[in-house]
């Protein structure tokens, strides 16, 4: 059964934070709030969590995975960026967008994208679970949290609890969230002098980054 973490989204308590950390480094999955809906999130490091955080959306190793990260700085250690592509980024960061971008050698190759060497990476805009982040001390990888067969992300924590605790290693109650995904923008067209593409509209304004 899963663990349930009632934490406070003003004033995250660092104890349960800490619970929820020594978790994600037994190799635990867990279902966390964003700034969009609900995500799952596990270890970067780690393959068996990887993988059952895949089986558990029953996705390929095609579909982008993302890494969760503090701020700009350490999303650019995890990506090939110029400056072009910067500047896009400190204009979206933080908030609800994922960006694709070429994996740097920081990234296991597992799991990134097999034929593209890319990676999905953004900077939330969510206390708890930037103080998640925090208390990790690295990315986390993470994909939203859509049941497989449906379209719509999920944003209750008990009703994750219900549907997921035999999957699940923790859920964060932090209040219910959007049930709206990202915005996902591909920025690799960039580095060769293209446009940005847009990939999936959501949450993120696209008239922000003018797009």
């Amino acid at each position: 059964m899963s663990q349930f973490f009632e934490i406070h989204p003003d004033n995250p308590q660092a104890r349960l934070l800490r619970q929820a950390v020594q978790l994600l480094a037994k190799g635990g999955v867990l279902a966390v709030p964003t700034d969009s809906s609900y995500a799952l999130v596990c270890h970067l490091d780690d393959k068996a969590a990887a993988d059952r955080l895949r089986r558990i959306r029953q996705v390929d190793d095609r579909h982008h995975l993302t890494l969760l990260c503090r701020d700009l700085s350490e999303l650019a250690s995890y990506a090939r960026v110029d400056n072009r592509q910067y500047r896009l980024l400190k204009q979206a960061t933080p908030g609800a967008y994922t960006f694709i971008l070429e994996a740097s050698k920081e990234v296991p190759r597992r799991v990134s994208h097999p034929s593209r060497k890319t990676i999905g990476l953004r900077v939330p805009d969510h206390g708890v679970l930037l103080a998640l982040l925090a208390e990790h001390g690295a990315p986390l990888l993470a994909t939203t949290l859509i049941p497989p067969g449906e379209t719509t992300p999920m944003n209750d924590a008990h009703e994750i609890r219900e549907r997921f605790e035999r999957d699940l290693d923790g859920v964060i109650d932090a209040g219910a969230c959007s049930l709206e995904p990202t915005t996902v923008i591909d920025l690799t067209p960039m580095g060769t002098g293209g446009d940005p593409e847009v990939v999936r509209e959501g949450q993120g304004p696209l008239a922000a980054l003018g797009l």
